[in-house]
């Protein structure tokens, strides 16, 4: 039975879906050094942000399939080794999405209206009305940085408040933003015009500081900065200098570059600074979502099926999976296929996109190609998650195109794979009922069904071959379930391709490419 690993707080909901299918161990505030030594036993681990996942555990773990955040950022899981084991991350991206945007709209009312200072003032038994005049966000200025499913949804209700919104997202389209009701901007604009700015980005190198001395000092005086973002994302010193002299209205963080926070001046800014202790998830409802829907992926993936969100596959959202299920299908059997038809050592893959296909995105199908193109070498350790890395590090040059002009079938996939001895390509579509074919090898037109046995053969187009052939096989025992021959001129240079019901024993090709007309032969087992 499968093990599973939890290493933080993980609301039941989640444990008992994993139970169901798994041995679940819940071990919380483990020593790095104690999770390296017992992480060798899990086939999953589970955590939220207070577990680091490092290179030195997932490199430990050599049974895990998949590691887990119940939550949005994995910047507590180091991608890349998990990437390069094969190990699938997910997350929970949108589990938690309410509860941070809320939280981000809250921190942003707090520092309009003073609110937690007043409280503290009347706590105090004081009654200082006019020392917290607030502003109302009416009318405002919302600059939204990032407009993913958080920062569309504080974008949607800043426009409900009856604010105007700004917003910057390098990979967010017009059209997407006008429908937000937002107007895309750059970011230097963005800053320079907002009163308030809400972050939304994850934490990346492109990302660290995006908030510096620089860019605060282009904002209006009485501008206020919210942080539910990630830590780092804001300068935090130089974030204390702008509050310090001035130069910015306030500023309301939910995150830091340290958590906890320790020796901060932040913690002497007074009322010019609302802190918040990482709550921007801390809601009964966003617990459990993301525990549901990480726990959902974990226990899917045990039993081989494929996670709705792993942030290390490259373009295979639960939305394109639905869609190209059956084509993925198809270019990891075509690329198993073309590996065997070129053997030895592969110098470089060609994925071609055509007809209808040629219009969907490509990398999803390009990773299966690998995949099935790596899969007679490395077999069980190649997969969807580090196909590309695999074929990097063998000097495998992937090569993408598309042509939509070829209209044979609805759409079809063709692989070209040269190596080191020679050139070698077969094309594939779908029927209309799902079904594979093989519809060309080597630029000669066949229409066969891909099985688990093939004998594949270059012969003269001559009297007498197909019989010698199956002479053969049937002198060795080998049952032959189909045949179909492709040429282009009738005398001509041709392939065959025989589906058997049984492998080949050894030493039948020697005698295949002793008949007379037979260029070569191949055996492809998919």
């Amino acid at each position: 039975m499968a093990k599973v690993l939890v290493s933080d707080p993980i609301d039941k909901s989640g444990i008992e879906i994993i139970a169901s299918v798994a041995q679940v161990d819940v071990k919380t505030k483990i020593p790095l050094s104690e999770l390296v030594n017992i992480i060798p036993e899990y086939d999953a681990l589970m955590v939220r942000s207070g577990t680091q996942v490092t290179k030195e555990v997932i490199e430990a773990g050599t049974n895990l399939k998949i590691i887990g955040r119940a939550g949005v950022g994995v910047d507590n899981i180091d991608v890349t080794a998990a990437t390069r084991q094969g190990i699938v991350v997910v997350n929970s991206p949108e589990g938690n999405t309410i509860a941070a945007a809320e939280h981000a709209i809250a921190m942003m009312l707090a520092l309009s209206r003073h609110i937690p200072q007043a409280f503290q003032s009347v706590q105090n038994k004081e009654w200082n009305r006019k020392l917290f005049l607030g502003f109302e966000v009416y009318k405002k200025t919302l600059g939204v940085v990032g407009l993913g499913k958080i920062g569309s949804h504080v974008a949607k209700v800043g426009r409900a408040m009856g604010m105007k919104i700004l917003a910057y997202d390098p990979f967010i389209s017009q059209e997407r933003a006008e429908r937000l009701g937002c107007s895309l901007v750059d970011l230097d604009l963005l800053i320079a015009s907002a009163d308030y700015i809400s972050l939304h980005v994850p934490k990346t190198p492109e990302t660290k500081h995006l908030i510096n001395a620089s860019s605060l000092s282009k904002m209006k005086p009485n501008a206020h900065i919210i942080n539910c973002s990630r830590g780092g994302i804001v300068d935090e010193e130089a974030l204390v200098e702008a509050l310090e002299a001035g130069k910015i209205g306030g500023a309301a963080l939910d995150v830091f570059e340290t958590e906890p926070l320790g020796e901060s001046k932040l913690r002497e800014l007074g009322s010019k600074v609302i802190l918040t202790p990482h709550l921007g998830a801390s809601t009964a409802e966003a617990q459990v979502n993301v525990a549901i829907d990480v726990a959902e992926q974990i226990r899917d993936v045990l039993l081989g099926l494929s996670a709705r969100t792993a942030v290390n596959i490259p373009g295979l959202n639960p939305d394109v999976m639905e869609q190209l299920r059956l084509y993925l299908t198809l270019a990891e059997t075509l690329g198993n296929f073309v590996s065997q038809l070129a053997g030895g050592r592969i110098e470089s893959l060609n994925v071609k996109l055509q007809g209808e296909l040629a219009s969907n995105d490509s990398q999803p199908l390009v990773v299966a190609a690998i995949k099935g193109l790596l899969s007679q070498a490395l077999r069980e350790r190649v997969n969807y998650v580090n196909a590309r890395i695999e074929a990097e590090e063998r000097g495998i040059r992937v090569i993408e195109t598309r042509d939509g002009s070829i209209r044979d079938y609805s759409g079809s996939l063709l692989l070209e794979a040269q190596g080191s001895l020679g050139t070698h390509s077969v094309t594939g579509a779908l029927l209309s009922n799902g079904e594979i074919r093989i519809t060309n090898v080597d630029e000669f037109p066949i229409n066969v069904p891909p099985t688990n046995y093939m004998l594949f053969t270059l012969h003269r187009d001559m009297p007498g071959i197909i019989g010698k052939i199956g002479s053969i096989l049937g002198s060795f025992n080998v049952n032959i379930a189909s045949m179909q021959v492709g040429r282009k001129i009738v005398r001509g240079e041709a392939v065959m391709v025989l589906s058997l019901d049984d492998p080949l024993p050894d030493g039948i090709l020697g005698e295949v490419t002793q008949i007379d007309g037979i260029r070569d032969a191949y055996t492809i087992t998919l």
